[in-house]
């Protein structure tokens, strides 16, 4: 079952807040599509030397993006394959756009409660540095959640085990409607 996915002939890019589970849900969709897993933080601090964190502090939020922008660009390049991004990489237009026409865009969704939970385990997002994670992410979510609506998919990361969100992923593919709904129930 774990043979690469027929209907797969793009990459498939991985949106939403942080927490909602997209490195873990996207390396475990790559195996189950038998396609490669990157994500794109990781890229970037392997491009730039520096972890996601320090590139804020040192450079500022709009030198990460535009570096975000590049990295994103690069590996949409080749073979399909599943990408994680960062929450914030959805909302630049440029790379939105890329993302829209060159790939297949899911938005990964879930409650904020659930969200602030997942994300008060590390201290290492640049964004909550010193804040309430809940207060932050629905800051977050009132902003982006319109620009994440504009992904192909839209499917709900549930307090489940991560695999039955890489099923709901994997039917919402095979159906081939890129622009329904899923588990949102």
């Amino acid at each position: 079952m774990n043979q690469p996915h027929s209907r797969v002939d793009r990459p498939i890019v991985l949106v939403g807040l942080m927490g909602v589970g997209k490195s873990t849900i996207g390396r475990r969709l790559a195996k189950r599509l038998g396609l490669t897993f990157v994500d794109s933080d990781t890229e970037i601090e392997a491009a730039a030397g520096y972890t996601v964190s320090e590139i804020f502090e040192r450079f500022g939020e709009p030198s990460f993006r535009d570096g975000e922008r590049r990295v994103i660009a690069r590996l949409v390049e080749g073979e399909p394959k599943i990408i994680a991004t960062g929450g914030g990489a959805f909302m630049d237009p440029e790379t939105r756009s890329l993302i829209l026409e060159r790939c297949t865009a899911i938005w990964l969704d879930a409650d904020l409660p659930l969200l602030a939970e997942r994300v008060s385990r590390r201290d290492s997002r640049p964004l909550l540095k010193g804040k309430d994670p809940l207060t932050v992410l629905a800051d977050l979510a009132r902003q982006r959640n319109p620009v994440y609506a504009l992904a192909h998919l839209h499917i709900r990361s549930e307090p489940t085990p991560h695999d039955t969100t890489v099923e709901r992923i994997v039917e919402a593919l095979q159906e081939g409607d890129h622009r329904r709904d899923s588990g949102t129930g």
